[in-house]
């Protein structure tokens, strides 16, 4: 057959047409738009379709998700750290691969049942529609990794409002996951975002009446607005956790797993040790034992003045002090390096003997700074604690053998995490039982978010009808 010009012309004309409306889906699929608008309509139509699925089908999602988070995991990870420079590659994997092996998805979405003379009644997890996740930078890539998860088993969509800090490297995360439900023959949009991040953005995510809940986490500031916006809302904030050492802990164990714990990921995580409270018959042995570990430095006064200065920032009129955001997340050697002092490679973890008093006690470093305060006892130990948690209720350790001590000071602290003779990660399930979650809601009491946190409550009653017995 014969083509003629305007025929092949009109072939042409079509196959051009063909491949820019798939490149247009390519992009849309990814889930990142140029507006704020078309994130959540996108987010709100795909949400139409979902709540159409069965929980086998999200189930199917959610696995194809995990496999690629893992597959994807090492080069999500380099990009954190070197967008937000914050952190460690290695555990910034760990994190990764922690979300993906052990964040709960429909399993935990469980029927109640009540039968009597009257019938039926069951209560079941519905989904809030679409939500709004507001993510740090401190932990990028498994939140939204987690939030996604969670949030798409409880049946729900997602738009993200990543920190900016960190944009690069969260959108990358949400493109990888999108990309895995496609291929597992899921709907486009489930978890959308805009292309640039901005506080105009971030303020049309809370105020628009599309988003049926919102979830932040971060720092007191974004978690006081999410809170005042008059929609249902989950906070995860910050914390400042106390680890206790009474004298009936395993001290050389004590030693290791406090440095595990605080020097984790530099000290970014919300959950890790941030301040040391040790009964005075064990204070020196401790110190000892941490000190045999080669990643461990001991700092003196002169150097812990001179990182006062650097690292934190004071007000002139009010002498408080605050964080410098620029050595959030910096390793132990570069810290030293600030201040112009040498250091060798292996070093992970800065130790400083000091006074409950001191600003690196009072404030949330999240810096690989670990100050050590000497107490009378137990008691004292535990009301210092109690202090200097601030009444975030978020994460609190002990190190001891003594179960009236553990009891007392689980009851005292009353934090949604109270972690037991381990490192503080193994509260999230890394060495330790239990799921895992990087949003841990202590101002709003959902503690350890899941699917479940994501969910309504829907009560369906049949009377007179399908009572068996």
């Amino acid at each position: 057959m014969e083509l003629k010009g305007n025929d092949l012309s009109l072939i042409i004309e079509r196959v051009l047409k063909e491949l820019n409306e798939r490149d247009t889906k390519k992009e849309v699929s990814d889930g990142v738009f140029d507006t704020m608008d078309e994130a959540i309509a996108a987010a709100y139509e795909a949400q139409k379709v979902y709540q159409e699925y069965t929980l086998e089908q999200r189930e199917k999602l959610i696995s194809s998700m995990k496999k690629a988070l893992m597959e994807n995991a090492m080069s999500i990870a380099n990009l954190c750290v070197k967008e937000s420079g914050m952190g460690r590659v290695d555990h910034k994997y760990l994190k990764l691969k922690l979300v993906a092996e052990k964040t709960q998805g429909t399993e935990i979405l469980r029927t109640e049942a009540y039968t009597g003379d009257k019938g039926l009644t069951l209560v079941e997890r519905g989904a809030f529609g679409v939500i709004g996740s507001i993510t740090p930078s401190t932990n990028p890539a498994a939140t939204v990794a987690c939030n996604a998860i969670c949030m798409l088993a409880g049946g729900n969509t997602v738009v993200f409002s990543p920190h900016p800090g960190a944009f690069n490297s969260s959108i990358t995360t949400m493109k990888v996951l999108n990309k895995a439900i496609r291929e597992a023959g899921g709907p486009d949009n489930l978890l959308t975002a805009v292309a640039k991040p901005s506080l105009e953005n971030t303020s049309m995510l809370l105020n628009d009446g599309r988003i049926r809940m919102l979830v932040a986490t971060g720092g007191p500031g974004i978690v006081k607005m999410v809170l005042s916006s008059g929609k249902k809302a989950i906070g995860a904030g910050a914390g400042n956790p106390p680890v206790v050492v009474d004298e009936t802990a395993d001290i050389k164990k004590a030693a290791r797993d406090i440095i595990l714990g605080c020097s984790f990921d530099n000290n970014l995580p919300c959950i890790a040790e941030k301040e040391a409270l040790v009964v005075g018959d064990v204070y020196e042995e401790l110190i000892k034992y941490m000190k045999e570990n080669r990643a461990v430095y001991e700092i003196n006064d002169d150097q812990a003045d001179k990182l006062v200065k650097t690292v934190l920032n004071q007000d002139n009129k009010s002498g408080k002090y605050s964080i410098n955001k620029t050595f959030v997340g910096k390793n132990a050697k570069s810290l030293l390096e600030s201040i112009g002092e040498s250091a060798p490679d292996e070093i992970e973890c800065l130790i400083y003997r000091t006074e409950n008093c001191h600003p690196f006690v009072q404030l949330e470093l999240m810096m690989p700074i670990l100050p050590i305060v000497k107490t009378k006892n137990f008691k004292e130990a535990l009301k210092l604690a109690v202090e200097d948690e601030h009444g975030n209720r978020h994460t609190a350790i002990m190190h001891s053998k003594n179960i009236d001590n553990l009891t007392e000071m689980a009851r005292k602290i009353d934090t949604t995490i109270f972690v037991k003779n381990a490192p503080s990660y193994a509260g999230i399930g890394f060495g330790g039982e239990g799921y895992t979650t990087y949003t841990i809601a202590g101002p709003t009491g959902e503690g350890l978010t899941n699917a479940v946190s994501f969910t309504r409550i829907r009560r369906c009653t049949m009377v007179d009808s399908f009572r068996i017995v």
